[in-house]
């Protein structure tokens, strides 16, 4: 588990719509999760959570299209 796979993974939800799409129509968060890990990101909810703290920070608290936390795993589309 890692921070490092959490901002990868957060990366391309921002940039791949189709990947985004894909794991926003799981309706479990337990399921998500397991996708985002079948996709090769091995990260937990929380790591993803930090990380998505962590580029908010380092982007100045930029406002980004797409949510940038936990709430593309937590909540249903």
């Amino acid at each position: 588990m890692s921070v490092e796979h959490a901002k990868a993974f957060i990366e391309k939800m921002k940039t791949d719509e189709a990947f985004r799409e894909k794991i926003m129509a799981i309706e479990t968060p337990e399921e998500r999760l397991k996708a985002i890990g079948a996709a090769g990101f091995e990260c937990t909810g929380e790591e993803i959570n930090e990380a998505g703290t962590d580029v908010g920070q380092s982007a100045g608290g930029g406002v980004y299209r797409y949510p940038v936390r936990l709430d593309w795993v937590e909540q249903k589309c």
